[in-house]
């Protein structure tokens, strides 16, 4: 019987494939988000139904995973948009979709704010290992005020000047985490 450990354990899984797509290519593969992103729906209308809820509960659960993959895209998807793709890339979006929907919608907005808090540490560490910390402090400093400043006070911060990371591997973590906080609760 599917219960809330099989679902906090595949969304690692399924994050863990994902990091080491990341990691490895810069992109993480449609069918390691979009399998999970239409099965963790059924899986736990399936669960529910089959650990003796009614088909009502069974519903819910299905609404409740649909529900947790918009709420955990929203923001990314809006992101994406906002920044043309350089914010968040498209799997990273599909892929905390997936997240949502497995793990529903606390779980999964718990395991997207502790990935994004890991993809904050995993950044810094990055920028401060390449001795370019301080400069793109400066540069967020920029981004941050130009729109309030007059043109001629603006600072030109060109793409070159920004520096990219890979945000799989922080879902990664960020989902290990929250499975962790959660798993003595289901």
């Amino acid at each position: 019987m599917l219960g809330q450990h099989h679902f906090l354990a595949s969304a690692i899984v399924v994050t863990a494939i994902a990091a080491f797509h990341d990691w490895r290519t810069g992109e993480i593969p449609n069918w390691v988000t979009l399998g999970p992103l239409c099965v963790a729906p059924l899986a736990h209308f399936g669960a529910r139904v089959l650990g003796g809820g009614s088909f009502q509960a069974g519903a819910e659960a299905l609404g409740a995973s649909i529900l947790g993959a918009i709420v955990c895209a929203m923001v990314p998807i809006l992101l994406y948009r906002m920044s043309d793709g350089r914010a968040f890339g498209g799997g990273d979006v599909k892929l905390l979709a997936a997240v949502g929907a497995i793990m529903r919608p606390m779980v999964g907005i718990e395991a997207e704010y502790y990935a994004i808090f890991a993809g904050l540490l995993i950044g810094l560490g990055k920028l401060a290992y390449e001795g370019k910390l301080m400069r793109t402090l400066k540069n967020t400093v920029a981004l941050a005020v130009n729109p309030i400043l007059p043109r001629h006070l603006r600072r030109e911060v060109s793409p070159e000047m920004m520096t990219m990371t890979r945000f799989g591997p922080a879902i990664f973590l960020g989902t290990c985490c929250a499975a962790l906080t959660n798993w003595r609760d289901s």
